[in-house]
């Protein structure tokens, strides 16, 4: 079985997201939307599949990342979600009970052994 497939998304907590975004645009070139910014590319092994990577700054009292006591979240493209889940499951991966669907795609979530949180997604198409 894939596990991962692809970076889907770097989340990290800021004080001023309005500030950090600002410097991110006029230092690094990144011009983002209210949400954050996307970066989008192919696959190596399907060039025809464009996908993406998002980047978000969450206002720093943000509850999204609990349990995780970290100031950010990787987001992680799986081909097949509850497949991997069930899995980490039998592994002994601390799985998150809830799986949310978008239209961004699938969403599940598990701890690292260091307690970070990290958002599996089924591909985004």
């Amino acid at each position: 079985m894939k596990r991962v497939i692809g970076l889907g998304g770097v989340f990290f907590k800021s004080q001023d997201n309005k500030a950090i975004k600002e410097w991110y645009n006029k230092h690094l070139g990144i011009a983002s939307e209210d949400w954050g910014a996307v970066f989008p590319w192919r696959r190596k092994e399907n060039p025809d599949e464009e996908t993406y990577t998002a980047w978000s700054p969450f206002k720093a009292d943000t509850k999204y990342f609990e349990p995780s006591q970290h100031d950010y979240m990787i987001n992680y493209q799986v081909e097949d979600l509850h497949a991997l889940l069930a899995e980490l499951r039998k592994e002994g991966v601390t799985v998150m009970e809830n799986v949310e669907a978008s239209e961004f795609g699938k969403f599940g979530w598990i701890l690292d052994p260091e307690g970070r949180k990290i958002e599996l997604a089924s591909r985004l198409l």
